[in-house]
């Protein structure tokens, strides 16, 4: 039977599986919720910041039998509400997606089998936005169909273990930041979307509308878009334009996906009302362009761009974190962190060692502690030989405790050029 425990902190022992704290986890220095105490260094530090925390028994190595008879007897003054800054009553994905059907996917492929099918899926679909992309400069068409036919193997993958496609997403270097952002804000889109439950249809939408969310630039002055300082008012306004040049190519190409078209129209709308081009709040923003909003936020932060450098996934997840409910939906930013985790698939960490490696897959239980390919040793030296090791792990393969992730790293940091590393090492 699953019990929920809320237990004071001078009563924690190690084994005990934390599901909450009493305060915004992004708050302290545990940065996601979910992991079984496994020192006295963690009672310590939980001790320091928290006064109570919510106990999963389920997922703790003691069975807890005296408390699980205290809840039963009613003895228990325990269970309590996870403390959020959030104050709006919480509203269900199904609410939200209101008309569509919510159900929960499970990974079914291993991130190391499914590696080369997102690979070549990905590969395509760069291919095929690339095509779309360059018809339309030249003043073409969408072509609708090839579009549906290229998201639908990466939807696939996405479905069976997103961790693989978030992987090639952030190594895939492209020379155009405009095709790399639609690549890695479909990845993400579909990502979000399939932790809410949508249907495969419904993720297809997604990935195709993220696809397209900034296809109205190429109707932009380029040197616009090359610009690396502060714009003017009237370079804003037509930066703008962007919205309406977008609606303009999918009419003309056919398109009549309305989840497509509120994505491209919508991206830029934020929760509190301060977005463009309708200044739309709460739900007069499609949830798909809710979706959209995040993603597009997300991976321009975390990518060069010319005017801005990127800055590391868990600095980027902080921002939309603390901009939930202004921004951005807190529930759609909670799942989409849910979705992509504190170090995504591709990022760059140093370990308590002084190693440096990149995550290579999450753990979704357990977001602090992924499989990671070190690169550099604790002088910073290359390695001979790029080593996957399993944070998760009880012991390594020498015997000792895995480290622990210190920090997340910009990207490029130390040289590290991630586009040139491979797992078939």
């Amino acid at each position: 039977m699953l019990e929920t425990l809320k237990i004071m902190t001078p009563d924690l022992e190690v084994g005990m599986f934390v599901s909450s704290l009493d305060r915004p986890w992004l708050d302290s220095s545990f940065l996601i919720q979910g992991f079984r105490i496994e020192s006295r260094e963690q009672i310590d530090r939980l001790r320091a910041e928290c006064e109570f925390v919510l106990i999963d028994t389920l997922q703790s190595r003691q069975r807890f039998e005296t408390l699980q008879r205290k809840v039963r007897n009613g003895e228990s003054p325990d269970k309590a509400p996870t403390i959020s800054k959030v104050q709006r009553p919480r509203v269900s994905m199904d609410r939200i997606f209101d008309g569509h059907t919510i159900s929960a996917y499970q990974d079914n492929s291993e991130f190391i089998d499914e590696h080369p099918r997102a690979q070549q899926a990905l590969e395509e679909m760069l291919g095929d936005v690339c095509e779309v992309f360059e018809e339309v400069s030249v003043g073409g068409k969408i072509n609708v169909i090839k579009l549906r036919k290229s998201v639908a193997p990466v939807v696939d993958s996405i479905s069976r273990n997103p961790d693989a496609c978030l992987w090639v997403a952030k190594l895939r270097a492209h020379d155009e930041y405009s095709y790399q952002h639609s690549l890695g804000a479909s990845i993400l889109a579909v990502s979000l979307g399939r932790q809410v439950g949508l249907p495969r249809h419904d993720l297809r939408s997604l990935a195709i509308g993220a696809m397209l969310m900034d296809v109205g630039k190429l109707r932009v002055d380029p040197a616009l878009l090359r610009n690396e300082g502060e714009l003017s008012p009237e370079q804003t306004e037509e930066m703008r334009k962007h919205i309406g040049h977008g609606l303009d190519i999918v009419e003309e190409g056919g398109m009549i996906n309305q989840d497509v078209i509120d994505m491209v129209g919508c991206h830029h709308e934020r929760y509190n009302g301060s977005g463009y081009p309708k200044g739309l709040s709460g739900d007069q923003i499609p949830p798909v362009a809710r979706i959209a909003a995040i993603v597009d936020s997300y991976d321009a932060m975390t990518s060069k761009r010319s005017h801005a450098g990127a800055i590391s996934p868990s600095a980027a997840i902080k921002l939309l974190y603390e901009a939930r409910d202004t921004l951005f939906q807190a529930e759609l930013v909670e799942a989409f962190i849910q979705a992509v985790g504190i170090y995504p698939a591709g990022t760059l960490v140093e370990l308590s060692s002084g190693e440096i490696g990149v995550v290579v897959a999450e753990y979704r239980t357990r977001r602090l502690r992924p499989q990671v390919l070190l690169l550099l040793d604790a002088a910073k030296n290359e390695l001979s030989k790029p080593v996957v090791v399993d944070l998760q792990a009880d012991v390594s393969d020498n015997g000792e405790t895995p480290p622990d992730i210190i920090q997340s790293l910009e990207p490029g940091a130390y040289g590290l050029d991630l586009s040139r590393i491979s797992l078939r090492t």
